[in-house]
């Protein structure tokens, strides 16, 4: 069976500005969370740094649950199915 529709790693690149921007945004807001028990606060920059680095996995992870959702779609496996 052929897959339909875009590869994993397609729309792992896709999505990736989001899933940077989403990480960099709660990096910045656990810091600004974590300096109520004394923690540093982050600059927007370090912020930013990790949240390109953290997005990577999360991006990709998220882009796999993606792939599985069409491919359910599409009639492929349904590891969920105990038919």
């Amino acid at each position: 069976m052929t897959r339909k529709g875009w590869s994993t790693g397609r729309i792992t690149l896709t999505l990736y500005p989001f899933g940077a921007g989403a990480a960099a945004v709660n990096v910045f807001f656990a810091s600004l969370i974590l300096s109520w028990v004394g923690g540093p606060v982050l600059s927007t920059s370090l912020s930013i740094v990790l949240g390109c680095m953290i997005g990577v996995p999360a991006t990709w992870c998220f882009a796999r649950h993606i792939r599985h959702l069409m491919e359910s779609a599409d009639g492929g496996t349904d590891h969920e199915s105990h038919d």
